[in-house]
């Protein structure tokens, strides 16, 4: 399955009141980076000509190592597999210095009807983008 990934610059936005960078922080990178690959992809538009759209239904996000403001985080996602109505997305952070695992994390996605808001079997040209 191909995979996207994004830099991230830590600042003192990021920082909590330990001195590193927020956990809240890691949930909205992994939104950011699944749009962000979604859309590289064409997945965002296919979806809604099916007028559908993907919700989280479930986050896990296993924390290693802290980063710190002024620390570079590559951030790499990927779907790892789909079921009917579901995708599983995954997701690791690294230190760009030191090459350590900072973070890994996924994501199951449901794919949603827009106007009712049913779950909808996932279209194969929909999982096409991801493989």
């Amino acid at each position: 399955m191909n995979s996207y990934e994004m830099t991230i610059a830590v600042t003192s936005h990021h920082i909590d009141e330990n001195g590193h960078v927020n956990n809240i922080e890691y949930l909205k990178w992994m939104q950011e980076i699944a749009i962000a690959h979604s859309d590289a992809v064409g997945c965002s538009e296919a979806a809604l000509q099916h007028e559908a759209t993907w919700y989280a239904r479930e986050h896990k996000i296993r924390y290693l190592r802290p980063a710190f403001e002024g620390d570079s985080i590559r951030v790499k996602t990927w779907v790892d597999s789909f079921q009917r109505v579901s995708s599983l997305r995954k997701y690791q952070f690294v230190h760009e210095e030191y090459g350590k695992i900072l973070a890994e994390a996924s994501t199951m996605w449901v794919f949603v009807d827009c106007n009712s808001g049913r779950l909808l079997s996932i279209p194969d040209n929909i999982k096409n983008f991801f493989e």
